[in-house]
This record gives structure tokens, sequence and C-alpha cells, in this order.
């Protein structure tokens, strides 16, 4: 490898495809959470009659 940094128009472009990528998936992930704690959140408890048994 050289010494001298790759500072090319393509290097440039990937490392910002990349973190586009990476930035969409984590707006995917945050999403995906927020959707699910509000379907959770409409959720009635059981009530001690419909627990489930435990130790």
């Amino acid at each position: 490898m050289s010494d001298e940094p790759d500072n090319s128009l393509a290097t440039r472009a990937a490392i910002a495809a990349g973190a586009a990528a990476i930035g969409s998936a984590a707006i995917a992930a945050a999403l995906l959470f927020v959707k699910r704690r509000r379907n959770r959140a409409n959720e009635k408890p059981p009530h001690p009659e419909q627990a489930p048994e435990t130790d």
C-alpha cells in the first residue's frame, strides 16, 4: 500500500453511499421500534385470572 491517502471522487462517493445506507437502516430500525411500542401500548394486560401460572 502507498502512504498517500486516496482522495478520489469514487472513494468519496463510496464512503457517502455507505454512510447513507447505515443511516437509512438506523432510521428504519427506529421506526419499527416505535411502531412496535405503540402496538404493545394498546394491548391491555391480562387479568390475574387469565395470567399464566408461574412458580
